[in-house]
């Protein structure tokens, strides 16, 4: 099976209007830059996003929910764009927020083969609203169900033609978690490399979770809020 890729453009081009995909990244750490531009340049609509949050108006998913390409938007974490306010408040987005550690573990089962999982994250607020509670042991849980995506997304820094990859630091956040749990994972890294030359001790994400890959470009790295100290 070939999972290398020339780029992003070829990566991306049978994702189609009204499909559920993953996007790796915290904020604007680790994001996939290069597949979102892709995904804007297509112009597919009526999108469901599944990401920890959607960055800033003007760079990563914010330019998809500029274009209107977002019909809705599975997060942990509405801020720092305006746009995404806008459309929410105004119903033409519809919002499912879920708690960050519900997010992650929502991915591993998909990842695990797993329909469902337990947690008391959520019990008595308005994230339980229509979902099954279950005591166990004297505490109630909800029942949420493991994600279904047709794509993941993600970002890495390094990967082999295999599709093994290994994130850097911070970046690596809820990538390895995604990669597992889309039907079709694509990976956009910082440097490829031939297959076996990656130490195996070091791979965090094996190649087998991984359908393609391909090396990206020109990453800005952007940081939401640059903080420098000021010296009298």
């Amino acid at each position: 099976m070939k999972k290398v890729f020339d780029n992003a453009d070829e990566a991306v081009k049978d994702i189609s209007d009204g499909q559920v995909i993953m996007l790796g990244g915290f904020g604007l750490c680790g994001i996939p830059e290069n597949s979102i531009t892709a995904l804007v340049k297509k112009n597919i609509k009526e999108l469901t996003c599944i990401s920890n949050n959607a960055g800033v108006d003007d760079f990563g998913i914010g330019l998809m929910l500029q274009q209107k390409q977002v019909k809705k938007m599975i997060a942990s974490y509405v801020g720092e764009n305006a746009e995404f306010e806008r459309q929410l408040l105004s119903g033409e987005l519809e919002v499912e927020l879920v708690p960050q550690g519900t997010l992650a573990t929502r991915c591993l089962a998909a990842g695990y083969g797993m329909p469902a999982i337990f947690t008391p994250a959520g019990v008595g607020t308005e994230v339980a609203e229509g979902k099954e509670v279950r005591n166990f042991n004297g505490k109630d849980y909800l029942l949420e169900h493991a994600f279904d995506a047709d794509f993941a997304i993600v970002k890495a820094w390094k990967g082999d033609e295999q599709g093994n990859l290994i994130y850097k630091d911070t970046a690596r956040n809820f990538n390895p978690l995604m990669a597992m749990a889309g039907k079709i994972t694509i990976a956009e890294v910082e440097e490829l490399v031939p297959a076996g030359t990656l130490d195996p001790n070091h791979i965090h994400t094996p190649g087998i979770y991984v359908q393609r890959i391909f090396q990206g470009k020109n990453y800005e790295k952007r940081i939401e809020q640059r903080t420098v100290k000021t010296i009298s």
